[in-house]
């Protein structure tokens, strides 16, 4: 592979499958983002200025520029990661998540599909089209058991089944058309230069601003934690060494409920800056109304990613999570500048 376009390339996965393509590759990487509030340049800074970094600001639902973009940089292949991703959003105004995740895929296919067909002999054999999605189709768990890629589909959300929409079809244009497609549906990720409407970032800004501490329902939703780096190694991973027409979860083999993981920023942050009155952040916790179907347990089974491509997560969540924090704690001017947009820090929890 020569060239890759990204999309989402702006967002908290995305720039750091791109900052880790341009420093450990020697590939050319064109980044599709069309910059909505969580799209944030300030993320891939430190690789801008690459020779083998471009950067189209483009909406993947409009056909005729993202068709424009493969004829220009006639790619190798492409990773599919623009998507709304945040549930909390997708109940207060779900059309948009269908808009970008289905309609937005949907015009990715049918761009690749026309580009693909029509390609040389030699790219032809060689291209894929990895589509990014997430543990969520898959509803929710019991106390036991793991998602598997053969766990039925059951979203409970309206962004999971926005994103349930976008693996069908990527999997139809295989079936259909044979267009060389991989997916991969990952567990929840965390790390450094995530938007702070997200659980990790929203707790550790919340804290050191003196806010509640807001936490669903009684804090016992189980999730599966995984550290970005070691999701954009598998991304890498799967686009070059998948099996087309695969799937592969992944995973980060780090089950933990919500109230844990909120215990142990409290814990760091007690640690790395101490509240200036002696006391815990464990103070600021409030537990409020619990989200509308909210999922009880996701957890996912990555032995598949592991047996046939040799993949496995790096950072357990102590070491991830301490590195996290540190990172916020360095970086204030990064997320401050996020905050003075249009986020504001309302959208985990409303106290009542």
């Amino acid at each position: 592979m020569r060239t890759v376009l990204v999309t989402g390339g702006a967002g908290f996965i995305g720039s750091a499958l791109i900052r880790q393509m341009i420093r450990e590759t020697d590939l050319s990487v064109v980044n599709i983002d069309c910059l909505t509030y969580a799209g944030n340049l300030e993320s891939l800074a430190e690789i801008a200025e690459s020779p083998r970094y471009r950067f189209e600001k483009e909406d993947i639902c409009d056909s005729r520029a993202i068709r424009r973009v493969f004829e220009e940089h006639e790619p190798d292949a492409i990773v599919h990661l623009a998507a709304e991703s945040h549930v909390d959003r997708s109940i207060d105004g779900p059309a948009l998540f269908i808009q970008t995740n289905v309609i937005g895929t949907f015009t990715l296919l049918e761009a690749a599909r026309d580009y693909w067909r029509t390609a040389p002999a030699a790219l032809r054999e060689h291209f894929r089209f990895h589509h990014v999605s997430t543990d969520e189709v898959y509803g929710s768990l019991p106390a036991d058991g793991l998602f598997t890629e053969v766990t039925a589909y059951a979203p409970n959300s309206p962004y999971a089944a926005s994103k349930a929409g976008s693996d069908h079809l990527v999997r139809s244009w295989h079936k259909t058309y044979g267009l060389p497609v991989v997916t991969t549906n990952c567990s929840n990720n965390y790390g450094p230069y995530q938007f702070p409407e997200k659980l990790v970032p929203h707790i550790i800004l919340s804290a050191l601003e003196g806010k509640p501490l807001p936490v669903y329902g009684d804090g016992g939703n189980v999730r599966d934690w995984l550290y970005v780096d070691d999701h954009a190694a598998a991304l890498r991973l799967v686009l070059e060494k998948g099996e087309i027409g695969q799937v592969y979860n992944v995973g980060g083999h780090n089950e933990h409920r919500n109230i844990d993981v909120v215990h142990m920023i409290c814990d760091l942050l007690d640690e790395l800056r101490p509240r200036d009155d002696g006391a815990s952040y464990r103070e600021q916790i409030a537990f409020v109304e619990d989200r509308p179907g909210h999922d009880r347990r996701y957890a996912i089974d990555a032995t598949k990613i592991a047996s046939a491509l040799g993949w496995e997560p790096r950072e357990s969540f102590q070491t991830g999570l301490r590195k996290t924090v540190q990172w916020y704690l360095d970086n204030e001017g990064w997320w401050s500048r996020v905050r003075s947009g249009e986020y504001r820090g309302e959208r985990l929890g409303v106290l009542g």
